[in-house]
Formats: C-alpha cells, structure tokens, sequence
C-alpha cells in the first residue's frame, strides 16, 4: 500500500518532499481530490495531502485581493467574496461531477444574493489554479491564470520559494505563476495562492434564441460577441444537451437553445437585453431569463453537467470560435458524438461513442486540421494511461517542457506522468 503524508505546514511539507527525493518514491499530489481523474494515471509510491493547507489567510475588499491556503474549498471562497459582493471572475469550474466525485454538490444562494454558490465537492482554489480551469467568462475576464498574482510553493528540490505578490504590476524575470498554472502539480505544491477578485454584477441576464443548428449557433454568437452589448458568456447546446438542463425555459424548449450572457448595472443591462434581443432575432424566437434561472443555466454550463450522468470518453477542444461547429461535425462524420459549445464556439465539449480509440484518431485529427487543439478529460484509467490525454508537443515544445520539469523537479517526484509520460 502506498504510503500516505499529510503535512500540516510548509516546513513539513518541503520534508515530506526531501523524503520522496531522497528515497527516489514519486508523489501524487492532492488536495481536495476532485481532480485526480484529469490527466494521465500518476504511478506513485505515496500520496502527498494538502488537506491541512485549508483556511483564508488575508482578504482585502478593498483591494480586490484575496490570500488562502492551496487546500481551501471553493465553496469557501465564492462564500467569502461573495458576502462581499465580489467574485472570482474567471469562474472556476467545478469538474467533479464529471469525474464521479460529486459528493452531492447542489447549488445554493449566496449571501446578500451577491452571487450562487456551489456546495462542496472537493474542489479547491489551489486545484483550480493548478489546472488553470476557466468558465464561460473566459473571453471576456481571462483565464485562471491572469488572475494569479502570487504563490507560495515547494519545488521537486524540497525547496520552499514565493512567485509573484499581491498587487498587480509590471516586473521584470519570469512570471512564475503562469508557468505554475495549468502544470497540474508537476513542477511544485503549491500551499498558498493569492488571487485578483473583481466586483460582482448587479443584474445578470440572459438572452435565449431557440432551434439553431450549431453553424447557425456560432453565427449568432459571434454577432453577440462582436456587438457593442458586453457579452460575458455566449453558448450553445443541442437538443439533448439543453432538456438536461434544470432551467424549466431551456429543458422545456424542445429544441437547441443558444444563450448570451449580460451582466452590469441594471440600466445597462436592461437596455443592452433589449439590443440583444433586436440583433438575435433574426435567427429565431427568443426569450430572456433572470437572475436566478441565469445563474443557474450558466453554472451547468460552466461544470458541464449536461455530460454529467454518462461515464463515457469526453473531450475539450479548443479551436477558432468560428469553427466549432466545423470540429464537432468532422468529429461526428467518424464518429458517434454529442456536443455543447462554449465561449462563443471556442470551446467545444464532445462526448464520443463507438471507438476503439476513445475518439482520439477523430478529434486529434479535427482539432489540428482547424488550428485547435484537444484534452481528454474524461476516460477510465486504461485509456488514459494508454492515450494521450493533453495535446502531443511539438518537439522543440516538448523539450523545452523537459528542461523546465528538470529545473524545478530534477528528480522527477511530484505526479510523474500526469500530463506527458516521463515528465
């Protein structure tokens, strides 16, 4: 049985680190667990747990930053901003559910009515920066990683060291936290992270447009997104995609329903609505929903959970916003898929069936052939460890990917082939 090391703070875990380096026993990190089906199956000899790292260290309102521990629950943190009527822009999402660990997580009301919140399931502040996880708001508020502005870690040295800070400005050297996110715990272990929070919208609403097909969708949301109208998310779903959903507007619609998000001061949003609502017309009935139903709508898009009850190969794709509706059709002239759009066709969800492959041979080959790239983030374990489950690297990319795994974790022990085997 591996062994298991539960440091309770950063002196211990940079020993329980210099332990693994010295006995040469890989590390599999962990902090809440939601995420340890995404990625490649790490062979470990023990598992690392951050779980102690959970609390929020320093929170300033007024400076739009906020400082907690690797391990702190999500649910915590949109708790924390949102009595203050502030969020985490770049909406985190919360994969639990599509890797089977969803704990029972529901929705509920924030404090104030600020903003909805999700009830735990595992996932934490510091598992989201490490994979770098952006939700619906991406083309307008950037990624995870843009609001990052500074982490305390332990490298594969067992050395501690600070990247970045607390405020936002302009330095010379490497930016350290970008490289950190989206390495998924393959460089260092992270167990404190500061972030930039930003002002919660008064008024959310959403404009629907029913019964497009998806190049007909992606057309609309690219008129919405190319307006002057602010649009903070733009989506499309399918029939089947959309009656999973539990916005009695857009499950009972019978139909695809294409969304466009708006969100501001009420003035404001009502009148860019109504613009909205005249510039989508022209592509079918519309309809708008309300706060609630659009918080709602926008969680399950952000989680994905209109593949949230199947356990078959699921796949990201991003490629031009234009030619999402392309991808997922060259994928399903190979293969059996359903999809879901996001960030205005920029990033399609396919869920593929009836391959050998998982679909790989299909979407690798639709993904590249339109400039985009794929991610395999949902499979068993065979398949994951069989596939490659993050883009293939170029090769000067993939040594230069070799060189920075060795400079910051020479003996290669933190989650050893999690994102590409050897490294």
């Amino acid at each position: 049985m591996a062994d298991s090391l539960a440091p309770t703070d950063a002196d211990g875990l940079a020993d329980a680190v210099r332990w693994a380096v010295a006995g040469e026993r890989p590390l599999e990190v962990v902090a809440g667990g939601s995420k340890r089906s995404l990625g490649r199956p790490v062979q470990s000899a023990a598992t690392l747990s951050l779980a102690a790292f959970d609390g929020i260290v320093d929170y300033q309102p007024s400076e739009l930053v906020l400082t907690a521990q690797a391990a702190t629950p999500l649910a915590a943190i949109e708790a924390a901003v949102g009595a203050e009527r502030q969020m985490l822009a770049f909406e985190p999402a919360d994969y639990a559910p599509l890797q089977g660990a969803d704990g029972g997580a529901t929705s509920r009301r924030a404090p104030s009515g600020a903003t909805t919140l999700r009830a735990p399931s595992g996932a934490t502040l510091g598992g989201a920066l490490a994979c770098n996880l952006s939700g619906p708001r991406r083309p307008k508020a950037g990624a995870a990683r843009d609001h990052f502005l500074g982490a305390h870690a332990v490298s594969g040295r067992g050395e501690r060291f600070k990247a970045g800070g607390r405020v936002v400005k302009n330095v010379t050297g490497y930016d350290v936290c970008k490289l950190l996110a989206g390495s998924y715990g393959t460089l260092a272990v992270m167990h404190e992270v500061t972030v930039k929070v930003l002002p919660a919208p008064e008024r959310t609403r959403t404009v629907l447009v029913f019964g497009l097909e998806p190049a007909t969708a992606v057309e609309a949301l690219g008129a919405a997104l190319g307006s002057a109208h602010e649009v903070s998310g733009a989506a499309h779903m399918p029939a089947e995609a959309a009656a999973r959903s539990a916005v009695s507007y857009v499950a009972g619609a019978g139909a695809a329903v294409t969304a466009v998000r708006v969100e501001g001061f009420p003035a404001s949003v009502d009148a860019r609505c109504a613009a909205l609502r005249a510039l989508l017309g022209r592509f079918g009935a519309v309809e708008e929903l309300h706060s609630k139903n659009s918080g709602t709508l926008w969680r399950e898009v952000r989680d994905v959970r209109a593949f949230a009850d199947d356990d078959g190969p699921l796949w990201r794709l991003s490629v031009p916003p234009a030619s999402g509706a392309e991808a997922a059709a060259r994928v399903a002239d190979r293969a059996e898929v359903r999809a879901l759009f996001d960030w205005g066709g920029g990033l399609v969800w396919l869920a593929v069936d009836g391959t050998e492959d998982a679909g790989e041979t299909a979407v690798r080959a639709a993904a590249a052939s339109l400039g985009g790239h794929a991610t395999l983030i949902r499979a068993d374990a065979p398949t994951r460890a069989a596939r490659a489950v993050f883009q293939p690297q170029a090769r000067g990319i993939a040594a230069l990917t070799a060189r920075i795994k060795r400079a910051f974790d020479p003996a290669g022990v933190l989650n050893p082939g999690r994102m590409y085997a050897g490294v």
